[in-house]
């Protein structure tokens, strides 16, 4: 390697052609990154002070394969981005004084010919930068005077125009003099010798931060030969980011990868670790074509459950449901039966029930307020549960099966959560409406075009009218039952309904005497209320439990007979479960100094979440979420604390636990903290705390 500081102009006054490799990704900054640049340059231009402004590095191989012909030919590892845009700037410049005959000292055509032309070549080789794909035509079109049509890159046409913009108002010799202050790092690798994946992991330049997605892309394709290079990115990687949308998508390409990881790891890496997980994953595949011939298999299942793409209509709109509720943690999941679909291991109307069924454990879960941050270890675990040749029924069981932390709420409970719900202020309210209008509806009600309409107003100064329908008790009525389903529906006439009384909204015409009230409005949420007379908390009341009737018909729970169930319950292994309880603990019995500290921490623990559940054990006593988070093993004067959390990633800042990791011991927990005294306990619940998030996935990177 070879680095050395040297003036921006000088580096690209010399004959050379700086291609950027197929696999580096497009033209990416952004209107924001070029203002920064532009401030920086005019600064130095007009500050004398300034000797010179320092833009980052361009790192380039220079010998090795891709020496073909007598122009050298620089491929660029890193600096495509501040080559691009001062290229851009440069060339705005020769532009603006050619095209408004400027007389001045900057000569364009010196420009022009000193740094974006090669003077002497012809063809391709005349042009000192070569970017890829679209960005390439896209620039030259502009250095060649052409036009450009919609399918040129968005960046490059975006920033010319900036940059043209902005020298439109700015003195051109304090502009040219801030350019010529430009300084880089011009660093030179030698492919025999450099190893250009480790200085490309290494480097840290101004711009825009490089993604997983980026990393993942030049790990798999930089250190092939270039006909490998071009077939690879061309028949597979090309094709996959365009149909992430280049750039515009980075952030789902990265979730999609994570995506893959969780499906191929079983377990899953936050973003941050995607590109060392790939390296690591990579590891198993002696020819990589097939790994990136599976990647982009993923793929394109990713792109057709996200994106809208799936062909199938009745397909795509289970995915569009349950993409509303915004549970991108099912993708392992789902892709995982997709991917069965369509190697037709299951049905078409078999995937259509699995998906209707993650719909429905997310719903149920969301109205009953379940907390969420268990369903990212839940759909990375499931897929491999299921019985393949029982696939839909071990599906179906292994969901209902769920416990605790992880439950498909019941019809029962279902219901009396939804009636009381603050529907107005949830977060899917207009998903609800429209499953609830549109199911079994063939001609489909577009529930965005309507508002939503209180029956009993959310006006807390309500009239004599309305007072009087809802009886004395009209402020308890409102304050409880307004957000709530029961009062909620839809009309396209909110503002002609404003705060009437309830016969006013059912019965109302428009100024030419048409009927727009409840009574003749074609939405089935109507339908009841153009047969009442009043409303009051018994009506509310009643609607409410129409719907929740109509709502486990939508959302349902699957119907399994028990000896089904009985089939997929995990078996305890070995002899029949004996029973413990507290008492069986010698140090826990009443008069043993240990039961009132014990007594005091076990009703705080349970007192964590309402997922937690107490299991005395022979020699310890477990409390669970999910699984194992703190077990305690009683001890003559003190309870030892098996901590289930790794011990290098406690927070423990009084250095109270300590690493039991490699002892035997009882309980689960790799750490250990004591407590003897009341006043302890406050501590060790911070501790344990830390434990329940780590079992039930609360501080996970979703």
């Amino acid at each position: 390697m070879e680095a050395k500081e040297t003036n921006f102009l000088r580096f690209l006054n010399r004959p050379m052609q700086l291609t950027i490799p197929i696999y580096q990704r497009t033209y990416s900054w952004k209107i924001k990154e070029c203002e920064q640049l532009w401030k920086d340059i005019i600064k130095a231009g007009k500050d004398e002070n300034i000797s010179g402004h320092f833009v980052g590095s361009i790192v380039y191989v220079e010998k090795g394969i891709y020496q073909v012909s007598a122009l050298p030919r620089l491929l660029v590892i890193d600096g495509q981005q501040r080559l691009t845009t001062l290229s851009l700037l440069v060339l705005a410049l020769c532009n603006h004084i050619k095209k408004n005959n400027i007389q001045t000292d900057i000569n364009p055509e010196k420009l022009l010919g000193y740094y974006l032309l090669n003077a002497q070549e012809d063809g391709e080789e005349k042009y000192k930068l070569i970017l890829t794909q679209t960005d390439k035509t896209s620039y030259i079109k502009l250095l060649d005077n052409l036009d450009h049509s919609d399918k040129d890159s968005l960046r490059i046409k975006e920033n010319y125009q900036f940059f043209k913009e902005k020298i439109a108002s700015e003195d051109l010799s304090t502009l040219y003099k801030g350019i010529s202050k430009l300084i880089i790092i011009d660093v030179s690798l030698d492919r025999e010798k450099d190893n250009p994946q480790l200085i490309f992991e290494s480097l840290n330049s101004t711009g825009l931060e490089l993604t997983q997605a980026d990393l993942v892309r030049n790990y798999i394709l930089m250190g092939l030969e270039n006909q490998r290079q071009k077939d690879l990115y061309q028949n597979y990687w090309y094709p996959m980011e365009k149909s992430f949308g280049h750039s515009e998508n980075t952030g789902l390409f990265d979730r999609f990868m994570r995506d893959y990881l969780t499906i191929k790891l079983g377990r899953i890496p936050t973003i941050k670790e995607i590109y060392t997980e790939f390296k690591q994953y990579s590891q198993k595949f002696k020819d990589i074509n097939e790994l990136v011939k599976d990647v982009f298999e993923y793929s394109k299942y990713f792109v057709n459950v996200a994106l809208d793409k799936e062909p199938d209509n009745e397909i795509k709109e289970a995915f569009l449901d349950i993409n509303e509720l915004k549970v991108d943690v099912s993708y392992p999941f789902i892709l995982s039966i997709y991917k069965d679909y369509v190697n037709e291991k299951i049905s078409k109307d078999e995937l259509i029930k699995i998906l209707k069924l993650i719909e429905s454990y997310v719903f149920r879960r969301a109205i009953c307020g379940v907390q969420t941050n268990s369903l990212n270890k839940t759909f990375s675990t499931l897929y491999k549960q299921i019985d393949q040749e029982n696939y839909l029924e071990s599906t179906q069981a292994l969901i209902v099966l769920q416990d605790s932390y992880r439950r498909l709420p019941d019809d029962d409970e279902f219901k009396r959560e939804l009636v009381i719900k603050d529907t107005y202020n949830f977060r899917n309210r207009n998903y609800i409406l429209r499953k609830l209008e549109n199911f079994e509806r063939k001609e489909k009600v577009d529930v965005e075009s309507y508002t939503i309409e209180h029956i009993m107003p959310q006006n807390p100064n309500l009239s004599e009218e309305w007072k009087k329908e809802l009886g004395e008790k009209w402020k308890e009525i409102q304050k409880a039952y307004l957000h709530t389903i029961g009062n909620l529906t839809l009309t396209g006439y909110n503002s002609e309904y404003q705060d009437k009384p309830f016969k006013e909204k059912r019965d109302l015409k428009d100024k030419n005497g048409l009927p727009i009230g409840f009574k003749d409005s074609p939405i089935r949420l109507n339908r009841l209320l153009a047969t009442l007379e009043n409303w009051n908390e018994e009506k509310i009341k009643e609607r409410a439990g129409e719907i929740s009737k109509q709502t486990i018909n939508i959302w349902v729970y699957p119907k399994l007979e028990a000896t089904t169930l009985d089939k997929y319950r995990k078996e305890e292994s070995g002899a029949e479960k004996q029973t413990y309880t507290i008492e069986d603990h010698k140090h826990l019995q009443e008069g043993e100094p240990m039961r009132p500290i014990f007594e005091e921490l076990r009703k705080r623990i349970l007192n964590i979440d309402s997922s937690v559940r107490e299991e005395p054990q022979k020699l310890y006593v477990a409390y669970k979420s999910i699984t194992n988070f703190v077990d305690i093993v009683p001890q003559k004067r003190a309870l030892s604390l098996r901590i289930n959390i790794p011990f290098d990633k406690v927070n423990d800042p009084i250095g109270k636990c300590r690493d039991i990791s490699e002892m035997g011991k009882w309980g689960n927990g790799d750490t250990e903290l004591k407590i003897s005294n009341i006043a302890e306990i406050e501590y060790a619940l911070k501790i344990i705390k830390q434990a329940f998030d780590n079992v039930t996935g609360a501080n996970d990177d979703e």
